[in-house]
């Protein structure tokens, strides 16, 4: 069984990580298993040393992100998920969404940077805010899942909306 990208950065399996520590418990590994101290170990030690190196940058890359952080917490819950497996968002929050990309879309035509750039913070707004209640939901005993699962969902749609207005406004 492979450890956990919690276990392996040796930090707390939290929603609410403090990002910098999580950031300090990176650097310091990424130094202890940096190539250069291993130059002249035996030829294992370095594959060794390179494979655990590899893991934590992984780790750290999960954890730096609240969406692969909250499928990691599923997962060790029990709850294997995927973009492609999880439960289908709120209508109301498709229809937002839908509403969004078409106003997005209309203001890409028009070359409207300032309503693009309105489009992206509200998106952005909106994923904070929705981080915040998956935080509280994370720390409430017993963890709510489906709850989890709805907000994480709401967070897949609301960074691919922001993913959009940058590519719109990368394009002006």
């Amino acid at each position: 069984m492979t450890a956990s990208p919690f276990e392996l950065l040796g930090v707390p399996a939290l929603f609410a990580l403090d990002e910098l520590e999580l950031e300090k418990r990176h650097r310091d590994l990424s130094k202890a298993l940096h190539p250069d101290r291993y130059a002249g170990r035996p030829p294992s030690e370095r594959r060794e040393a390179l494979s655990r190196a590899i893991s934590v940058n992984e780790a750290f890359r999960r954890l730096r992100d609240p969406i692969s952080r909250a499928e990691a917490l599923l997962a060790q819950l029990g709850r294997e998920v995927s973009e492609t497996n999880q439960p289908k968002p709120p209508p109301a929050l498709l229809m937002q969404v839908m509403e969004q990309r078409e106003a997005l879309s209309l203001a890409r035509r028009a070359g409207d940077r300032v309503r693009i750039e309105s489009i992206a913070a509200h998106a952005n707004g909106r994923a904070e805010e929705a981080a915040e209640r998956m935080a509280d939901a994370f720390s409430e005993d017993p963890i709510p899942v489906e709850q989890v699962l709805q907000l994480l969902g709401e967070l897949r749609y609301l960074r691919r909306l922001k993913e959009e207005a940058g590519a719109a406004l990368d394009e002006l």
